[in-house]
């Protein structure tokens, strides 16, 4: 049968429900359908699937799409059988998820013809029981997706990617087509070499995605400013990337605790939780998903509204990939990238003990992340520079850097320094050392090329390494310079830079950002309140208030002063000023109960302190902390609730009895009300308690334990004198 173009166009509409081709399908397909290998470089959200979707669908035979991601093979599995509802053996997948009797019944519709798409893992692709099954089957074509996964300078390297030509020699030789969305051109050359097909048809798309709006924010505070946008875009899907599983379940955690629907979405999670997630995802169920930077997630929907990078990737091909999953449908999508040169410096410890060459590259890729994310240029230039196109505007309005730009000055004279220093040595090196040569620092590179010696060094002293370095990066985008990735970005002076050295003019250039050093990643979930055992008051006026209240309250009530808020409690109302009864219990050491029983005075003389001394708070904004991990608080008051022994409690949990009695006292201070009487009465005695707890009401002045033993004495042990304490906080504070 002959594969019209009409054929075509009623397929599309037939299977698809589109009536026209996007951008280059349609030319393609055509090439594919002819036996050309093809090489098709199209941004994320330009319709690539459908590029092998639609001609294994109408061609004779099974293709074969090689893509390194469960995820997205089941997403685009689930996405034909839906197209073509008649038909449910039409696409399969073969990998790790499957068991014997399902790979039984994938192998059934293949022999039988009734499979025309056939998603495999290069994994699964090498194992020799595959290799000889395929061997029998009639092949239309191979597609592989994710291509980049095969180049050594691709943001995924995958080594089972460079196998992927000797088992289509070994399976049957068919046209391939290779797709990806990100690949510079020393990737795609790469690519092209490792799979023989450098004469392949190629085609390539604008990398531009207008819709996009890219925006670099300094590290400070971010889980606050990440709720707080978040919330300010309620009910619109987003997608949070984090450097490492850990942060991805803290983060998705924080979420949840703030009233945003999310799930984690990570590779240590088991297949069927990390499926049912990304369904729930998709269904909307919940709004965002927290993913792990390394590991793709491939899902394929089309209103992501936003895209949050809470730690920057280790490369621009990655940054851009993962950004490019947000407005797919071509409407808004947000891009927002929290950034801190500290998470890059911890990115390239985590390289040490690997090969020197991939030590090299990784911190090659990971120097243009760093340019990127701190430089003053148009960011969408920056990105379209780096996959080798040009963008024509100056100022694209849609990116922060164009929407706030900063001062200018004339840069001529510092990019004629550069190219005088650059012409003058006779071998090439790298942007850093340049920049230290011109700064004059002496590091032990500069010196072991005798550079500190260079009539040059130390010239741009007064500027500084950065300033020399953000010239650096703008000769490069601009084409005055040229950084070689073959040579590990090697810098030299292009024609153009020769001609401007010749005959220079005015260049408007910005220096870069600065910014902070960002917070403690490694810090456990908290806000920007004061940590739990108080850092100062934030207004002493407000506190000398607070405290007065409390000590009236504490005779009105005849309890302790420390037994109604802490002190801690009231130094963090004077840096949150909280004005309602559902604000003061995010407190430090209030909670729910507290804010109930005590917190409605506290909450007026703040709001009226307020209104008076025209105070504005925090961004009206508080976010709340973990104080603890859920799933244990959970079944620690479930297991009270239903009266289980301590020491059971602590076993099933793992953990020493000191250690729950800490977790217990944390859910206490909290604000959560326990009862612990069934395991007071078995443990200690009745005379015991009754000293201890009146010591708590009548005499002690805090609730501290290293007080509380000296003046108990030493008949009371620390385990009964802790268990009265939780008993009389749930009882007489919460």
């Amino acid at each position: 049968m002959e594969i019209t173009s009409g054929l075509l166009h009623a397929k599309l509409k037939e299977f698809f429900g589109f009536d026209k081709f996007k951008g280059q399908q349609e030319d393609i397909i055509k090439s594919l359908i002819s036996g050309k290998d093809t090489f098709v470089l199209m941004p994320t959200g330009g319709g690539k699937s459908l590029c092998y979707q639609l001609p294994a669908l109408v061609m004779e035979g099974t293709a074969i799409v090689i893509s390194p991601l469960i995820a997205l093979m089941k997403n685009q599995v689930d996405a034909i059988r839906g197209f073509i509802s008649d038909q449910e053996g039409i696409a399969h997948f073969l990998n790790s998820s499957l068991n014997k009797s399902q790979i039984a019944e994938v192998r059934k519709d293949l022999v039988e013809g009734v499979t025309k798409l056939l998603y495999v893992a290069p994994e699964s692709l090498t194992k020799e029981e595959n290799v000889s099954f395929l061997k029998q089957l009639k092949i239309s074509f191979y597609a592989v997706d994710e291509v980049h996964c095969i180049s050594e300078w691709g943001h995924d390297f995958r080594p089972e990617y460079r196998r992927i030509r000797e088992i289509v020699e070994e399976v049957g030789r068919a046209p391939i087509i290779a797709l990806t969305a990100t690949a510079t051109p020393k990737v795609q050359y790469d690519i092209q070499k490792n799979l023989g097909m450098l004469d392949a048809n190629v085609f390539k798309s604008s990398f531009n995605r207008p819709n996009l709006y890219y925006e670099v924010r300094d590290k400070v505070d971010p889980k606050r400013d990440m709720i707080k946008f978040i919330k300010q875009n309620a009910g619109k899907s987003g997608i949070v990337y984090c450097l490492s599983r850990k942060k991805v379940e803290e983060i998705a955690e924080l979420l949840n605790v703030n009233g945003i629907k999310a799930l984690a979405y990570h590779a240590g999670m088991d297949a069927a939780t990390r499926a049912a997630n990304q369904d729930k995802f998709l269904m909307e169920e919940v709004d965002v998903i927290v993913a792990t930077i390394a590991f793709g997630m491939g899902i394929d929907k089309p209103d992501v509204r936003f895209v949050i990078h809470y730690d920057m990737p280790k490369s621009l091909e990655g940054y851009y990939q993962e950004t490019g999953r947000a407005g797919r449908d071509g409407r808004e999508g947000k891009c927002i990238a929290y950034y801190c040169y500290k998470d890059m410096v911890k990115l390239e410890k985590f390289m040490q003990g690997k090969p020197v060459t991939e030590q090299e590259i990784g911190k090659q890729l990971l120097q243009e992340t760093i340019a990127y994310a701190e430089s003053t240029q148009c960011r969408r230039k920056i990105l379209l520079n780096y996959f080798g196109e040009e963008y024509g505007q100056e100022n694209c309005g849609a990116c922060d850097n164009c929407l706030h730009p900063r001062k200018q000055f004339d840069g001529k004279e510092a990019l004629l320094t550069v190219i005088e220093l650059v012409l003058s040595m006779p071998e090439h090196f790298k942007t850093e050392h340049l920049a230290n040569i011109l700064a004059g620092v002496d590091t032990a590179l500069v010196k072991s090329y005798h550079h500190n010696g260079h009539e040059m060094f130390g010239i741009g002293k007064s500027k500084g390494a950065r300033y020399w370095i953000s010239v650096i990066r703008r000769g490069v985008v601009d084409k005055f310079l040229d950084k070689d990735i073959e040579t590990f970005g090697l810098i030299s002076v292009t024609d153009k830079g020769r001609k401007f050295y010749d005959s220079p003019y005015p260049l408007m250039m910005t220096e870069d950002r600065e910014f902070a050093e960002g917070d403690d990643d490694d810090d456990d979930v908290v806000s920007s309140q004061v940590k739990a055992g108080g850092g100062g008051a934030g207004d002493e006026v407000l506190l000398s208030m607070l405290k007065d209240l409390r000590s009236s309250m504490s005779r009105r009530l005849k309890l302790q002063p420390w037994v109604i808020f802490t002190d801690v409690a009231l130094e963090d109302m004077t840096i949150l000023y909280p004005i309602t009864v559902d604000e003061l219990k995010h407190c430090q050491n209030v909670g729910e109960g507290k804010a109930k029983k005590f917190g409605k005075e506290f909450a007026e003389l703040i709001r009226r302190y307020v209104e008076e001394n025209d105070i504005t708070r925090p961004n009206d904004f508080v976010v709340k902390t973990v104080v603890n991990k859920s799933a244990n608080k959970v079944q620690i008051i479930t297991s009270i609730d239903r009266m289980h022994p301590l020491e059971d409690i602590a076993e099933a949990i793992g953990m020493e009895m000191d250690e729950l009695l800490d977790e217990i006292e944390s859910i206490v201070y909290s604000g959560t009300k326990l009862n612990i009487d069934y395991y007071i009465r078995q443990e200690v005695d009745d005379d015991k308690v009754e000293d201890i707890y009146d010591y708590f009401k009548n005499e002690a002045e805090s609730d501290s334990l290293a007080d509380a033993m000296k003046e108990l004495g030493p008949d009371f042990t620390e385990e009964e004198v802790r268990l009265v304490r939780i008993k009389f906080l749930c009882e007489v504070s919460n």
